[in-house]
């Protein structure tokens, strides 16, 4: 039976620097205090915010990169059960297409590095981004995939629900 938690919507959003390295926050504050991961943060229900423009909005906030809806490209929907037992959380996940020419500076919600993505492998960040969200990210963030991730489980349970097909789809 699937524990009774608050369920909360979320977006990520994965930025890029002209030299292909990508844009990760040392996180600060709960959830994953003390980890690497993009950018983002929890949709404005109250306002009937959109995803892409949560996505829009949270880039803007965090880094200083004002960009524009169409510059973001959606590529996946995880519905996590259960993360760290005490949140089901469905997150939106983002590439965004215009490239960042500076570090930003740091915010209350932590700090910024551009990593290139094989280093990304080497830094602590969550269990669930190391088992889904990098993957999720290499395989498909130039198509979309909806999945489902059970974290009541260790390791943790992925099932793909729906891949749309695309040029590079081969895989």
């Amino acid at each position: 039976m699937s524990p009774v938690l608050p369920y909360k919507i979320s977006v990520l959003v994965f930025i890029e620097n002209r030299a292909g390295e990508l844009l990760l926050m040392l996180r600060a504050k709960q959830p994953n205090l003390g980890v690497w991961s993009p950018i983002g943060g929890k949709l404005e229900m109250a306002t009937g915010e959109s995803p892409f423009q949560c996505a829009v909005r949270e880039t803007a906030e965090e880094t200083g990169h004002h960009v524009r809806e169409e510059d973001m490209h959606l590529f996946a929907m995880i519905a996590e059960k259960a993360y760290q037992g005490q949140t089901h959380w469905l997150m939106f996940l983002f590439r965004c297409k215009a490239p960042l020419d500076r570090l930003p500076a740091d915010i209350s919600e932590g700090s910024f590095k551009f990593f290139s993505r094989a280093r990304i492998n080497e830094l602590p960040i969550p269990e669930t981004d190391k088992a889904a969200l990098w993957p999720i990210y290499d395989r498909y963030r130039e198509r979309f995939v909806s999945l489902r991730a059970d974290c009541t489980v260790s390791p943790i349970k992925i099932t793909v629900e729906q891949i749309t097909t695309g040029p590079d789809s081969a895989g």
